[in-house]
């Protein structure tokens, strides 16, 4: 199943990365899985929320700039080498991988990466024909 993240710009001071996850849970939105970066005087957050709908419509409301992506959440062998898994069927259809990073919690038995790819219905495609698990409403069952 595709997946709807959240890019939100901040900037770089401290508290602010809270501010998000105050806001957020304050509504009751479950942030499912993020990713929080910096470059220079900004920072930028990647994240997966169980109602990604509302939370746009909050942060929005709330003055801060959000973009909006489909991404895919796969199980991921849990052994070294493991991420290999997820990222030779890519590499052998010229798939570019943009990002991945991991769901919070151990969700399965195998870990869980929420992956960015372009384009985005090809690198589906791929995944499923070696036979990688794209995970739909189990990325929420917690």
């Amino acid at each position: 199943m595709i997946l709807e993240q959240l890019t939100v710009a901040l900037s770089n001071e401290p508290g602010e990365l809270s501010k998000i996850s105050d806001i957020l849970g304050d509504e009751g939105i479950n942030v499912k899985a993020i990713t929080a970066a910096v470059q220079g005087g900004s920072a930028c957050i990647h994240m997966v929320a169980d109602d990604p709908e509302k939370a746009c419509e909050i942060l929005v409301h709330r003055g801060y700039e959000v973009e909006k992506r489909q991404v895919v959440a796969v199980e991921t062998p849990d052994h070294p080498g493991g991420l290999n898994a997820v990222l030779r069927p890519l590499k052998s259809d010229n798939i570019n991988v943009e990002f991945l990073y991991p769901a919070i919690g151990k969700l399965r038995k195998d870990a869980v990466l929420v992956v960015g790819a372009y384009p985005m219905e090809e690198a589906i495609k791929a995944l499923r024909r070696h036979y990688i698990t794209i995970l739909e409403k189990e990325l929420f069952a917690l």
